[in-house]
């Protein structure tokens, strides 16, 4: 590091106050930004998160830790430090009901959630492989107007929905894709007919977007205008 005269760099009346502390010392003086913990820059250490994230919740519904450390090309020992993991977003367990959702949402990890929905509740149908691939925007959960949904397909659909259970949190929130101004729903047809069928005005949901074309529509006309679920 290369070093310079005090008195070409800082303000005499700075100086002066210096030197009453530290004349003739050498002095290193820090840039002033805080120190990123390892990982940060890259957002690897975020990556890791997630990973290990899904690796508990696949591990909780069921997959052995001999499965894991296949599909993830890890250890046997590896898998089990991160399942037993202590650290706080260890006891974040995925569930499929709308009480876990808001827990996900409310520490930024609302796309962990659907993932473990679609693939851990939902059983990845055929139909959803090609939209889990994509990268998507996330809005939500948001107490959403259910008329605003497209209807085709809805109304005859059976009701397998357990209409007996009232209470919202015991259900997923529903998830709509917003795609050039429409509204649809991709995969919960059924609760969507149980919903209406019970004419329920508005249900917490998860709004989903692919293009940001769509995320900055949405935004003008309903982002202001909606209201977050943060606890059930």
């Amino acid at each position: 590091m290369k070093y310079e005269n005090a008195g070409d760099v800082l303000p005499g009346g700075l100086l002066k106050e210096i030197q009453k502390y530290a004349a003739g010392k050498l002095l290193y003086i820090p840039s002033g930004e805080e120190k990123k913990a390892w990982g940060e820059t890259s957002g690897y250490r975020h990556q890791l998160q997630r990973r290990n994230l899904m690796i508990r919740n696949k591990y909780a519904h069921g997959m052995t830790v001999s499965e894991l450390a296949d599909e993830y090309f890890l250890s046997l020992d590896s898998i089990k430090k991160i399942i037993y993991s202590k650290k706080n977003d260890s006891r974040l367990t995925y569930v499929p009901t709308l009480e876990s959702a808001v827990q996900y949402a409310n520490v930024g990890k609302i796309e962990e959630w659907i993932q473990c929905y679609l693939l851990l509740t939902r059983k990845s149908a055929p139909r959803l492989q090609h939209f889990m691939k994509e990268d998507h925007l996330y809005f939500g959960v948001v107490k959403f107007p259910l008329r605003l949904i497209q209807r085709d397909g809805i109304e005859n659909r059976n009701n397998h929905a357990d209409e007996k259970d009232n209470h919202a949190a015991a259900h997923p929130p529903l998830i709509v894709q917003y795609e050039e101004g429409i509204f649809h729903c991709i995969v919960q047809q059924e609760l969507l007919a149980s919903l209406k069928k019970r004419k329920v005005n508005a249900y917490p949901t998860i709004i989903v977007m692919k293009e940001n074309a769509d995320y900055k529509r949405f935004m003008k006309y309903y982002g202001t205008v909606l209201y977050y679920v943060d606890k059930v």
